[in-house]
This record gives structure tokens, sequence and C-alpha cells, in this order.
């Protein structure tokens, strides 16, 4: 929509949950739009109830498959395809933002979310690394003590509290 791009995750009979065919076609998506002049400006946001549940736990490789690593890598090049953009990114978030689905937040410029969504990062409870880098990612967004307890702790945290780690710019 002008120097606009709108791009809207569809899978919420999933929760947004990110598979390996949503990655390949974001990523793709990403470095298209990239290549547009034109585009100032991303918004990626989710439809239905939730932003995202993170990673499709059954749509990936097992953390000891042979594959599991080719699947972390599309994960991370998604996420920095995204920081790669000339244009803004602004991630529009609602509902469940977890584990992969903070990290493409994260990746993102700007962070807006409503008062009612919530964040975890699930990864060490389920057993799994935090890849795509989120890591390095939450550092730099909420430095590195807060990120080691989310990690750590697994523990949900609301919108007041993003906003107020500097990880949202804005609670609507």
């Amino acid at each position: 929509d002008g120097h606009i791009t709108t791009i809207t995750l569809n899978r919420s009979e999933k929760h947004n949950a990110f598979c390996s065919d949503m990655i390949a076609q974001l990523t793709h998506i990403y470095e298209k739009v990239n290549t547009n002049k034109k585009t100032r400006a991303v918004v990626l946001k989710a439809n239905g109830k939730h932003f995202s549940a993170g990673a499709d736990l059954e749509g990936f490789p097992k953390p000891e498959d042979p594959d599991a690593r080719a699947a972390a890598d599309a994960g991370r090049r998604m996420a920095e395809a995204i920081e790669n953009m000339n244009a803004i990114a602004i991630a529009r978030i609602h509902g469940w933002c977890v584990g992969g689905g903070l990290v493409v937040a994260a990746a993102c410029d700007l962070r807006v979310a409503s008062s009612d969504a919530r964040f975890s990062i699930p990864e060490v409870d389920l057993g799994i690394p935090l890849a795509w880098g989120g890591i390095p990612r939450l550092v730099r967004e909420i430095g590195p003590a807060l990120t080691k307890e989310l990690v750590i702790t697994c523990r949900e945290f609301s919108a007041e509290e993003a906003g107020r780690s500097s990880f949202l710019n804005h609670v609507v």
C-alpha cells in the first residue's frame, strides 16, 4: 500500500507457529521487499488470536536429528533478512508472542503490542536451545541480565513489563 508493505502471518489454526515452509516463504518475501525501492516500512502482523506461538515443534526436526542445524539456520536467515531490510520493520503484536515469535519481533526495528499481549521464552523448559540468533538480539534490546533471567526461568511476562524493559516501543 504505497510506501508501506504489510506481511501477515496466516497460520492461525497453529497460532501462527513457524514451520519450515513458512520460514522459507517469509525469508523470500523479506528479501524481495528489500529490492523494492518504494517500500519504506514493513508491518509484520498476524491473523487469529496470537502473534506467534514460535516454532511449530511438530514441523521441525528434533535437536538430535541431523537436519536440526539446517532448520535452526533457516530461522536465523529469516531473522537476518528482517534486520537487513532497508525499510523499517515494525512488529504489530497481539495475544501470545512466544520463543521464535519473540525472536522475529526482536529482529524488527520497532515493536508495538496490545496491552493484552503476553511473552514467553520456553525453550529451556522444552529442552531445546533458543535459536535463530535470539540471545544476541535480546541482549541488544533488553540487556544481558533480563535476557538471562527470561531465558533461564522461562517465565511469562506482560506487555507492560516488555514496555518497561524497552523491548516494546509502545503498548496500545
